[in-house]
């Protein structure tokens, strides 16, 4: 017997806007290097895990997004995460404005609308080349077309009464939406030198109005994210 879905669930959690001078070296660093810039965000973290724990960000349920204006010079980072951070550490003359720092306690039902936006690595796996040997994984490749992200992101919703893992094995996000209304904007690729040479993510803009039909799959959604590229922006759903 199926058991039943649930009306409501609660979301927790907190958010803190950092506001930095995109002049200040601190900022510029953490915008031509992704890897200096999830140092920046794990920075506020320090002491809650074991040093070197290798699901340091996932434990403490850290996510992040980031946006930049240029005319005004102004770097604005999004820090979601269980437990509060500490921005002390970061130089008082990289931060343009005090850091705001906000509690999240919300509950969702069936048929709430929220309005969101999201930071996706929309990537999807190649099969390996005909005769490839045993094992052979998949290529993790980008679309960089905005009608192909759109796709991506549609495949994800989940339909009032579907379940929340796709027949294809696809997690779901536990809202649906029209398709229509849906506004995707690709976003400059981000990338780290030496040693991280080989990273490079594919990133792009989705906001548009989602309706609830899971709310405790859509909770674990908001609260853990959703796609790759979660130690660098990516998959954090704001909404409001």
């Amino acid at each position: 017997m199926t058991a039943p879905r649930a009306e409501a669930a609660r979301f927790v959690a907190t958010q803190t806007l950092l506001t930095l001078d995109a002049r200040h070296p601190y900022a510029a660093k953490s915008l031509i290097d992704a890897q200096d810039m999830h140092r920046t965000v794990m920075s506020g973290f320090r002491g809650w895990v074991d040093d070197g724990s290798r699901d340091a960000r996932a434990q403490m349920g850290i996510l992040s997004t980031w946006s930049l204006n240029l005319r005004e010079a102004r770097l604005s980072l999004v820090v979601q995460s269980q437990v509060p951070g500490d921005w002390s550490r970061i130089p008082r003359a990289a931060l343009a404005e005090e850091p705001e720092i906000l509690t999240l306690d919300r509950t969702f039902g069936v048929g709430d609308t929220v309005e969101f936006r999201t930071v996706v690595n929309p990537v999807h796996s190649r099969p390996p080349a005909p005769g490839s040997p045993e094992k052979t994984r998949g290529k993790r490749v980008a679309h960089t077309r905005p009608d192909h992200v759109k796709a991506w992101f549609v495949r994800r919703l989940q339909p009032l009464g579907e379940p929340s893992v796709a027949p294809d094995g696809l997690t779901r996000l536990g809202v649906d939406a029209q398709a229509d209304h849906l506004a995707v904007r690709m976003l400059p690729r981000i990338s780290s030198p030496a040693p991280h040479e080989g990273l490079r993510i594919v990133r792009a803009e989705i906001r548009g109005k989602l309706t609830v039909t899971s709310p405790e799959t859509f909770v674990g959604t908001l609260a853990k994210g959703f796609g790759h590229g979660r130690a660098y922006g990516c998959g954090l759903v704001l909404v409001r």
